[in-house]
């Protein structure tokens, strides 16, 4: 649990904090899938990209610092990213657009769900 929580900060955390600095970044991520066409456009990447990440992976690294967070902490990546997968998953059956950010979007989020969700059925620190 300790390793999974380790990852999930080193790829959140960081990621995260580089969009809300840097959102132009994401679309040449996308190959120009994600367009900015304005501030609120920018503000928006800042805040979904940059933002919420960096708070799932800054949960991840409270949980590594204080146990009582680690069941929270599972909870959030186990629904959050099964829920980006989903959304993900549907997206490119009807949009199609699979590129590799997507691709590699597609595996981190399934895989992070999968662990957590199990880690979560384990019963660890509820």
């Amino acid at each position: 649990m300790t390793a999974f929580l380790v990852f999930e900060t080193l790829v959140w955390l960081p990621y995260g904090l580089y969009l809300v600095f840097a959102p132009a970044f994401l679309t040449s991520a996308t190959e120009g899938g994600v367009m900015m066409q304005n501030g609120a456009g920018i503000t928006e990447i800042r805040a979904m990209y940059g933002g919420l990440q960096a708070a799932i992976g800054t949960l991840c690294l409270l949980a590594l610092l204080r146990t009582r967070f680690v069941w929270p902490a599972l909870l959030t990546v186990a629904f959050l990213t099964a829920g980006l997968f989903a959304a993900r998953l549907y997206g490119v059956s009807v949009d199609g657009g699979l590129s590799g950010y997507t691709t590699g979007a597609l595996v981190f989020e399934g895989a992070s769900a999968s662990v957590a969700f199990f880690l979560l059925s384990r019963g660890q620190n509820q």
